[in-house]
């Protein structure tokens, strides 16, 4: 049996407060907004109870944000993409942000298992004014446990606007991808963390978020395996190689935390599922 689920979440302001209206289909669902800072900033976490994703399994997610709305979205959990018989499994996430509005995107790692085939895609369309930050990261196999991923395939595409986009297939067949030097090196765990805008952000705010995620990134332990570059005028990232999700998931969280009073003035609210 193959799950099809599709959830789309519609913000807009009502008076100072940012409220969600949501639409479901299939086991995709969002829970209660969460207003743990204030009315303008609305927290909401996505479940899909069936707990993974396997062969001819669909997720489609779809976030809009009318101007001036700010949401933060996670997850309690990792996305697990399983074993596959043939059939790929897919999540689809598109986001579009109106002038003024401001996104996060922070679920809980995607663990792609040995002999899955997934697909995950994220697009994010910024109207000038609009600013995100968010943040990606991909376990393959089991690190903790020992399990390699030693086949399968895990399919990558993310586009923010038309300056950024990244596609990448990462088989577990190819070895030197895997194990080379001038690959992963080995290591089983890659993220990317972004803070992204509609238009050019001030050349002094992108220097600052720069300056600030490689002071964190050279007292920590993956330094050697993290970098931070600034390769648009609309964005600033930080990537990184981990052997395990828990130091690279550390890393970002920390960074995230400097980013958000850089970016736009707010300490840092880490969502309750993130600490249970």
């Amino acid at each position: 049996m193959t799950w099809s689920a599709r959830l789309k979440l519609d913000y807009t302001r009502s008076d100072e407060r940012c409220v969600v209206f949501d639409r479901h289909e299939g086991p995709l669902r969002v829970l209660a907004s969460l207003y743990p800072e204030s009315a303008q900033v609305c927290h909401n976490v996505l479940v899909h109870p069936p707990g993974g994703l396997v062969g001819g399994d669909a997720l489609h997610i779809e976030v809009n944000l009318a101007a001036r709305c700010h949401a933060l979205l996670t997850t309690p959990g990792a996305t697990r993409f399983y074993r596959s018989q043939g059939k790929p499994a897919s999540q689809t996430l598109t986001a579009h942000a109106a002038g003024g509005a401001r996104l996060e995107w922070l679920p809980q790692e995607t663990l792609c298992r040995r002999g899955a085939i997934a697909e995950n895609r994220m697009s994010f369309e910024l109207e000038p004014g609009a600013e995100m930050i968010g943040w990606d990261i991909l376990a393959l196999g089991l690190p903790a446990s020992g399990e390699d991923f030693d086949h399968g395939r895990m399919t990558q595409t993310l586009a923010l606007n038309r300056f950024w986009l990244e596609h990448g297939v990462v088989d577990g067949a190819d070895r030197r991808l895997l194990d080379s030097p001038l690959g992963f090196g080995g290591q089983r765990v890659l993220g990317v963390l972004w803070c992204g805008a509609g238009a050019a952000l001030d050349s002094s705010r992108r220097e600052a978020l720069l300056d600030a995620a490689r002071q964190a990134s050279a007292a920590h332990s993956l330094h050697a395996t993290t970098g931070c570059t600034s390769p648009h005028e609309q964005v600033v990232l930080l990537r990184s190689l981990a052997p395990r999700v828990e130091p690279l998931m550390q890393l970002f969280s920390a960074v995230w935390a400097l980013w958000r009073p850089l970016a736009w003035g707010l300490p840092a609210c880490t969502p309750r599922v993130w600490r249970t």
